[in-house]
């Protein structure tokens, strides 16, 4: 079972890894076909009803496919709004090869032939509401039709996620989805058969590009403030983790330090806001105060980064979790109190393969076999209960039911503080995403930064976890260039 919105990411991931959409649409509208044929005899009479999107390319290419039968294809709209590339090419063949083709550029003029089978490809799983014209209309007679009705991925006008329908929706007879079955299409009344179209299972294991889709399409978080509950022995890995995080989206960025840091972490940049606490290092008696600051703004917390691992401080840091009640990234120092704390709070736990171990998870013996033990992390994070970013060559990221394995990155991220800037970016982006899903993207994020580094200095050594700052938003929102 897939959402949308996930099978939307997994096409992108498959580009990246080498299977373009053009190949994907191929593959698709040969499965539509093959539905076709398996309710028709050949000589029988096919309409196809195209939108103008991909679902409408699926469908154009399906008729090359169906020379047996009287085919007649029926774009609605004009051939030159439609609105992929690959789409309009399979549109184009048709014309040039003297399929039956025509434009239908107002509902009204909409005259569906007697046919035995309608295929239904004006819409797929990624658009939702109340269809508008002239899909509306093409509904309405496709439903007052006599034939076999084929949905191409779903039935136009249904929420491929819900089933439901706002208004008038196709009332399909069968149903030819791909890759795996989407949630909405069990409340159908309908046959659904689900085509395996040649996407790679390491789409939906590997984060990749299209799990960055959400962060690129989605609101920005309105007033997203981070918190960093760090330094103390070592300055700069809460100054790293506050600075990823307004790269990844927080607009406002705090470092609560002790008094006689502060000013260091302050020094590392201007767009930082430090507040100093007395004594030299976390110790219970500041928690309160830390709690109830990050609470009333509703702050997405880290904590750990350089905070030091005496006694006082763990104790301090599980003080922290037990009374706060909001988001927070534990990293670093903190993460060893995490599976002893009761706490309330939703938590996304960045712990190194050591840390790992530490917390009471797999041993891992080297940073290669982080991600062939993907499956012992997995049961971690489910007796945890919180999402696990467990970082190596390979990052694994489990929140104990779905599991997947970011492989970007450099062999220069070894170097010190590009785990502060992970955990900063997770933070950001835990604003305004769910915390598996936040996670994913920040993994994949930090080391996209990193790989945009080293195309841009030729560089294969002497990076700085600093480098990766600028890097950032590129690696989250996308470049022009890319």
């Amino acid at each position: 079972m897939i959402s949308s919105e996930r099978m939307a990411q997994v096409d992108a991931n498959a580009a990246a890894l080498g299977v373009p959409q053009k190949q994907l649409m191929e593959s698709s509208g040969n499965a539509v076909a093959r539905e076709v044929r398996a309710v028709a005899t050949p000589g029988a009479r096919v309409a196809v009803v195209a939108g103008r999107g991909n679902n409408g390319g699926d469908a154009l290419v399906a008729a090359r496919f169906l020379d047996e039968y009287d085919v007649s294809v029926h774009l609605l709209g004009r051939a030159e709004t439609i609105s992929t590339d690959i789409a309009r090419e399979n549109w184009d063949a048709l014309r040039q090869a003297d399929y039956a083709t025509e434009e239908v550029g107002d509902s009204r003029d909409l005259s569906l032939p007697d046919c035995d089978v309608l295929v239904d490809a004006m819409l797929g799983t990624g658009v939702t509401g109340a269809l508008r014209e002239p899909e509306a209309t093409a509904a309405e007679r496709i439903n007052r039709h006599d034939a076999t009705v084929i949905a191409v991925d779903v039935p136009s006008g249904v929420d491929a996620n819900t089933g439901d329908a706002e208004g008038t929706a196709v009332q399909a007879d069968r149903v030819v989805t791909f890759h795996d079955r989407k949630p909405g299409l069990d409340a159908l009344d309908a046959e659904v058969t689900v085509a395996d179209i040649g996407i790679p299972e390491a789409a939906q294991r590997y984060v990749g590009p299209g799990d960055m889709l959400p962060v690129r399409k989605g609101p920005e978080a309105d007033d997203a403030r981070a918190y960093v509950v760090g330094g103390g022995p070592y300055t700069g890995a809460p100054a790293l983790a506050a600075q990823a995080a307004l790269r990844a989206g927080a607009n406002l960025s705090f470092v609560a330090a002790p008094g006689p840091v502060a000013p260091q972490i302050q020094g590392y940049a201007e767009d930082l806001i430090v507040q100093a606490y007395e004594g030299e290092r976390l110790e219970p008696e500041q928690v309160p105060d830390l709690v109830d600051t990050a609470e009333s703004y509703d702050d997405v917390v880290v904590l750990g980064p350089g905070l030091g691992n005496a006694d006082e401080t763990l104790e301090a840091a599980e003080k922290f979790l037990a009374e706060f009640s909001g988001r927070a990234v534990v990293d670093a120092d903190a993460l060893p109190v995490v599976p002893e704390v009761d706490t309330n709070a939703t938590l996304v736990c960045t712990p190194n393969r050591k840390e790992l171990e530490k917390m009471g998870g797999p041993e891992i013996e080297s940073a290669d076999a982080l991600a062939d033990r993907a499956d012992e992390v997995e049961a971690f994070a489910d007796d945890l209960g919180h999402v696990v970013l467990a970082k190596a060559k390979d990052d694994v990221i489990s929140d104990g039911d779905r599991t997947r394995i970011s492989r970007a990155g450099t062999p220069g991220m070894t170097v010190g503080g590009t785990g502060d800037t992970l955990a900063g970016t997770t933070a950001g982006l835990l604003a305004a995403h769910d915390p598996f899903q936040s996670a994913c993207m920040a993994a994949y994020a930090n080391g996209r930064a990193a790989e945009l580094v080293d195309e841009e200095d030729a560089r294969h050594g002497g990076l700085l976890a600093s480098d990766l700052l600028d890097a950032l938003p590129r690696a989250i929102w996308g470049d022009d260039d890319e």
